[in-house]
């Protein structure tokens, strides 16, 4: 089993001594990237919780940045100790209660007089032992703890606040403070920290708007502090009242009447100097080294340079996204900067050039409410493992499953990133080749006070065994005015279907697959088809591509691709059918509706009848190639999760992955999953010899997996009738209407039989009497007949 997708950008990283190692906190574990390739080299495991603070053990001289050794923190109530170069751990403490920050002083202040008996840590935790359910007691606790025990008293609380606070802590190690609402609370560290007696002193500095994040000065008491609304405050000289030391105290009562520009309600500061360039909340805030320059960002998505001394600055712009942390290593001409989109760049100093990007899976696109639930957001290369997704600013990443990182990214559209921009531009559905080498996007720019608007429809091609794909093809208004509604590549042509809401669909060809020549490779349209002006919904072609399925609102059409021609119409379901899948290279055929109720159904295109269905609404549906096994993604009713019976099987699981075989309706295997809606699902096919199927959530958290594993298999825990309900039989056509008509003798049905033509029930005359061909209606005496018959009802009456 393979899980990834989880976030980089929770916590701050951190550079190992050497500066060749960067460590990430990823969910329940911390991994180590090398810094020259980006690539992950191992990884920290053992908590059972998101970790929230990484703190690297600093060499205290030049011959110790060999060592490797780190302090962990997590919601698991647990501080642990590392060797990151084994990995080993070397140390639990169990603090009982979840840690969201904590902070070491010793290892800054002293280094090279560490005495582990007086290891103190600061931490920031959640204690909900003495708060009652629904009240609004404080629950966030700062508390100084000894790290010596492995299983810590509740320790000294120096502060209380509504929720869990970061902490931050100076480069010296001789200050610490946690920002809260429009304050921020600093703390002298005492100097033999460990004595239970030696409190640490507090001051607090104010502001009128609420802080977003701020920094200490590593030689001078200087705190920058930024805002919501974008600006940058400057405390100079703070605290050598109340944080003096003894020697210091004289000192500090001559400064007490002087006159301190910008400083607020008697703080404990020189001045205050405000600067003013973000448009919007500053997350970024770190001095250099030297403590010449602060480095601020934001949601600009751009890092500012501030000279300290005068206040000029210059800027990295077109990060992309916006800025989260920056963090120095060791070595001065390294840095680097996470951004919202999961993604930790690093950067060369001082030019402050991206040199290498740790490319984590990138978070989901936010879409207008009209959209949410009609987007086809992932792809995948069932050969490659590799999955397209789309993200924010209009990008689609190619991102490999099997090994966890990015392969490459491709600008669907261009846009600068700027913060609070309306979505003008939405890319609606992603679409990939059975091989991977062409991929097929759909956008829609959305009209403006109703003026404007357009539809496209784009081809990207890629060189064999290369993911980084190039633009062939764009085709403008593919289907007049109305929007796309789903695309689907042929298996072994080069060949595309695309749908519209306005009532037809489009086959692509690529030219090189008409003249057997790969130059000037485009997409054009080989034909256009429509079926009694119903919006076209879902398409999938057959395994073998001879047969193309288009889903036409609620009737389910069959079509020779190449000819254009229509083969057959399925039966109607209840409502629109969104999703159209072949069980591989079976007859079998899996519709799924969704609104107003919805439905997943079963057809055998042979004999043109329903095998089987149930009332789920389905998010994803996926098929093996070579066999008849299909697995589909389903939502779990809010009722039915929650009841007592199966509170224990979904604990908070909103979803459910079911495993088919095209003929049974009896799952074959059940997992629950999390995150669900906006999910998708794909069997991947590279390793001929294992059969896999990768689920990505709706978070774009993702898991691969061996369906016919006994690690993974969840059948026994899960009552599969209770979770599908009951198998549908339910009316259709007329009789969903009017309810059911009486039965027809036994003449009437032979007769019925003889004048059936192939595409048409025999069982159900009246619900496909008009579907079909125009030239191949039922003869007039059968049409007129079983019409009005249908409209009448039978009734026996007595004649006096």
């Amino acid at each position: 089993m393979i899980r990834g997708g989880r976030s980089y950008v929770t916590s701050p990283p951190s550079f190992s001594n050497d500066a060749k190692k960067l460590l990430v906190c990823t969910g329940n574990n911390v991994s180590v990237f090398s810094a020259a390739t980006g690539l992950q080299i191992t990884s920290l495991e053992g908590h059972t919780a998101p970790v929230t603070t990484l703190i690297v053990v600093p060499a205290s001289s030049a011959a110790q940045k060999i060592l490797c050794y780190c302090w962990t923190a997590s919601l698991d109530g647990t501080i642990r100790h590392w060797d990151f170069s084994g990995p080993e751990l070397l140390k639990t403490v169990d603090a009982q209660v979840p840690i969201y920050s904590m902070v070491i002083p010793c290892l800054l202040s002293e280094p090279q007089q560490l005495d582990s008996s007086k290891l103190v840590a600061y931490v920031s935790v959640e204690d909900t032992s003495l708060v009652k359910e629904g009240s609004k007691e404080l629950r966030g606790h700062i508390r100084r703890f000894n790290l010596a025990k492995e299983r810590l008293p509740r320790g000294d609380t120096l502060k209380e606040t509504e929720e869990p606070k970061s902490i931050v802590i100076s480069p010296s190690g001789e200050f610490f403070g946690i920002r809260h609402k429009c304050k921020i609370h600093v703390w002298g560290v005492p100097s033999g920290g460990g004595s239970r007696n030696a409190l640490a002193k507090k001051m607090t500095l104010h502001h009128t708007k609420v802080i977003n994040a701020f920094a200490f000065h590593p030689t001078e008491r200087i705190i920058a502090a930024g805002d919501v609304t974008g600006r940058v405050l400057i405390w100079r000289s703070f605290g050598n009242r109340k944080l003096a030391l003894a020697s210091q105290k004289k000192n500090a009562r001559s400064m007490v009447d002087l006159d301190n520009p910008g400083v607020r309600d008697g703080d404990d500061a020189e001045s205050c100097t405000t600067w003013h360039w973000h448009s919007a909340e500053v997350n970024v805030l770190n001095f250099s080294s030297d403590g010449a320059y602060l480095y601020s960002g934001g949601r600009e998505g751009v890092l500012v340079v501030w000279q300290l001394v005068t206040g000029k600055k210059k800027f990295l712009p077109r990060i992309g996204s916006p800025l989260l942390y920056f963090i120095w290593s060791p070595e001065p001409t390294l840095s680097s900067v996470v951004c919202a989109d999961n993604q930790i760049h690093l950067l060369k100093m001082p030019s402050m050039e991206i040199s290498r990007t740790i490319s984590g899976i990138k978070p989901p696109p936010s879409l207008p409410k009209m959209y949410e639930g009609l987007s086809s957001t992932v792809a995948f290369d069932r050969s490659s493992g590799i999955a397209a997704l789309c993200t924010e600013n209009y990008c689609v990443q190619l991102y490999n499953l099997l090994n966890d990182r990015g392969i490459s990214e491709v600008q669907v559209c261009e846009r600068n990133h700027q913060p609070g921009d309306e979505i003008t531009v939405v890319v609606t559905a992603v679409a990939l080749s059975l091989d991977g080498s062409v991929m097929s996007t759909t956008e829609v720019k959305l009209p403006e006070d109703g003026i404007g608007g357009l539809v496209s429809l784009k081809f990207w091609e890629s060189e064999p065994d290369n993911k980084t794909f190039t633009l062939s093809t764009i085709v403008y208004e593919p289907h007049k005015d109305a929007g796309v509604s789903a695309i689907a590549f042929h298996p072994t042509r080069s060949m595309a279907v695309s749908t519209s809401f306005g009532g037809d669909f489009k086959i692509w060809v690529c030219n090189s697959d008409k003249s057997q020549t790969e130059k000037d490779s485009s997409w054009i349209c080989h034909a256009v088809g429509s079926y009694k002006k119903k919006p076209m919904t879902a398409a999938a072609f057959s395994g073998d591509g001879t047969v193309l399925a288009v889903a036409a609102e609620n009737v389910i059409t069959l079509w020779n691709p190449v000819k254009n021609m229509l083969l057959s119409v399925l039966g109607v379901t209840l409502t629109p059918i969104t999703k159209l899948c072949f069980v591989g290279k079976s007859e079998f055929l899996v519709a799924a509706s969704n609104f107003p109720k919805p439905e997943l159904s079963v057809w055998n295109t042979s004999k043109l009848s329903l095998s089987w269905s149930y009332g789920l609404r389905i998010e994803a549906v996926t098929s093996a190639v070579d066999s008849s096994t299909f697995a589909v993604l389903a939502l779990v009713p809010k009722t039915f999760r929650k009841s007592k019976s199966k509170k224990n099987i979904f604990r908070g699981r909103d979803g459910a992955i079911l495993l088919f075989n095209g003929s049974d309706p009896k799952p074959v295997s059940i997992w629950t999953v999390m995150k669900a809606q906006g999910g998708s699902i794909s069997f991947l096919e590279g390793d001929k010899s294992q059969l896999r199927l990768a689920f990505v959530n709706g978070s774009h958290e993702y898991v691969v997996f061996d369906p016919s594993s006994d690690d993974t298999h969840e059948r026994s825990a899960i009552d599969y009738e209770g979770l599908v309900g009951e198998e549908e039989t339910g009316d259709f056509g007329y009789t969903s209407l009017y309810g059911q008509l009486p039965d027809y003798d036994k003449k009437r049905k032979e007769d019925a039989e003889s004048l059936a033509t192939p595409f048409i029930s025999s069982e159900r005359p009246w619900e496909t009497i008009f579907s079909g061909s125009t030239l191949n209606f039922p003869p007039l005496q059968k049409l007129c007949g079983e019409f009005f018959e249908s409209l009448m009802e039978k009734s026996n009456s007595v004649v006096e």
